[in-house]
């Protein structure tokens, strides 16, 4: 089964920050970028960030080199990375808010490591790596001298832009790039398909070293709109719902449990922010729907959720669906929509040949999306990135280890991770359809599912619940789910608890429901 995406044009060099450098020229007075009461021209940054550019060159760090980027969300942050990108080298997001250990093993794992750039508040986390660190502050000086004109560099799409880390299967964290081509086409699609312009600001809510924030960083500068950071490391609910309400935002990008929590902010404050936005574009894990349903189509809710599907290996996002369309009496899950630009979506069967519409397999990627592939390393996961054949001629794919279905409406139906199914009992389950199952349930505003040893060493499944009032009854939760699940598929244990942990890219941090299942101290 191939789902195809629209076929669009690219420019002959589709380089991202050449569409940055053109918005300065036709509007260099309009704001680029907007943090902690700071504002900041796109003539001014651009000039900023040529300024970086050169210094960077001056240094050796040109082109094919990697530039670790080691700052928290600043008018700096967007300096460096664009000047990174004018000097033809690619940036690696290096996210303060990780542990120092966690820093220290991502720092180990860049080939080639050309400098870092870090800031007073952020050098400590980094001075452990092989590598030069540029000190903006201590630099000062040296920037100041350099040309504020656009450097002449000449790039191809082919060259890299940005490279992310995302988690391994081998327990080592995987260095993905992206092309300059793979982040345009993304860019590209987002600002035709939904009209985004210069009005079309945006806030950044989720974490710098997430693979969805690169999207989110730089999708109001492609268009020429004006950029909304928060000058705080980790996602403060309180503090983005006022900035949605005191600016005139009108985008955000973020997972989907970010989502709830906007939205719980906005139903318990009795506000509107959310509600008058143009786009949310969310993703990255299941959806819950029924978590946003409600408050989605209230009365005077002008705001279009986009349900967006893809990996960091894929430049982020490969399909994308107006959650306005959903009806469940038609799908149990929630569709993630179609490809887009020069994207096509295969389902193929563990031969890798194709599979008939509605009938499950591997979701693949191929077209423009699919990235440079792994630079720190040869392990099994670069196997993900393969050939195929079709119709006589090779394609490349990338193998994303979900497994899905196209329905006979031409949407994409992701039914959860190939390698999260578990044995319990003798029997494969996905804890994402027991977590769905749970979100149907009266009583229930969330749910996780996680799989642990028991006293014997056998997997059983555990349940934490977030309910919509009071504690929920475990028998009464059992006996509902028996009326629609196997009594294998019903989870062993039920934990109450306030709210879900989040991770700092904004999903449920599984691994403190199973610290809190060790240990018995509440999940962070």
């Amino acid at each position: 089964m191939i789902l195809p995406g629209k076929r669009v044009p690219l420019p002959s060099v589709p380089v991202v920050h050449h569409r940055f450098e053109a918005h300065a020229a036709d509007t260099p007075d309009a704001i680029a970028v907007h943090c902690a009461g700071q504002r900041l021209s796109y003539r001014d940054l651009n000039a900023r960030a040529n300024q970086f550019a050169h210094l960077l060159a001056e240094r050796g760090h040109g082109p094919g080199a990697k530039v670790g980027v080691c700052l928290d969300y600043s008018i700096d942050m967007l300096v460096a990375i664009l000047g990174t990108l004018k000097a033809g080298a690619a940036y690696v997001p290096l996210d303060p808010a990780y542990p120092a250990a966690r820093l220290r093993l991502l720092l180990g794992q860049i080939p080639q490591l050309a400098a870092i750039v870090a800031a007073p508040a952020t050098v400590e986390l980094v001075e452990c790596a092989n590598a030069p660190v540029i000190d903006l502050a201590q630099a000062s000086d040296a920037l100041a001298a350099m040309p504020v004109v656009n450097p002449d560099v000449p790039l191809t799409g082919e060259d890299l832009c940005y490279a992310v880390f995302t988690s391994g299967s081998t327990g080592t964290p995987k260095l993905t790039a992206v092309r300059h081509e793979n982040w345009f086409n993304l860019l590209n699609w987002l600002t035709l398909e939904f009209d985004l312009h210069r009005g079309s600001h945006n806030l950044v809510v989720s974490a710098f070293g997430f693979d969805l924030s690169q999207r989110s960083l730089m999708m109001p500068l492609f268009c020429g709109a004006t950029q909304y950071l928060m000058a705080t490391r980790n996602f403060d609910a309180a503090m983005a719902y006022r900035m949605l309400s005191e600016h005139d935002i009108r985008t955000v990008n973020c997972a989907s449990s970010t989502l709830y929590v906007l939205v719980d902010w906005e139903v318990a404050s009795g506000g509107d922010a959310l509600t008058r936005l143009d786009y949310v574009l969310f993703g990255g894990e299941p959806l819950h729907v029924e978590r946003v349903l409600e408050w989605a189509r209230a009365e005077g809710n002008t705001c279009t959720l986009l349900h967006q599907y893809g990996v960091a290996e894929c430049a982020d996002v490969a399909t994308s669906y107006d959650l306005a369309d959903y009806r469940s009496d038609e799908h149990d899950v929630a569709p993630v929509g179609r490809p887009g630009y020069n994207t096509d979506i295969h389902i193929l069967d563990e031969q890798l040949r194709g599979i008939p519409t509605g009938e499950p397999g591997e979701i693949c990627i191929a077209g423009r999306s699919v990235g440079a592939g792994y630079l720190n390393g040869s392990g099994p996961e670069s196997a993900r990135f393969t050939t195929i054949q079709i119709h006589g001629a090779p394609v490349r794919i990338y193998r994303t280890g979900d497994r899905g279905y196209v329905t006979d409406t031409g949407q994409l139906i992701v039914l959860g991770r190939i390698d999260t199914q578990v044995k319990v009992r003798g029997m494969r389950i996905d804890p994402h359809e027991i977590e769905r199952a749970l979100g149907r349930l009266t009583g229930v505003r969330q749910a996780a599912v996680v799989v642990s040893p028991d006293d014997s060493g056998d997997c059983e499944l555990t349940a934490f619940l977030v309910p919509t009032g009071a504690e929920l009854a475990d028998n009464d939760v059992r006996a509902r789910l028996l009326e629609s699940l196997p009594r294998n598929m019903v989870p062993a244990r039920f934990r109450t608890i306030a709210r879900l942990p989040l991770t700092p890219h904004g999903k449920v941090d599984r691994a403190a429901l199973l610290d809190e299942l060790r240990t018995g101290s509440p999940a962070r």
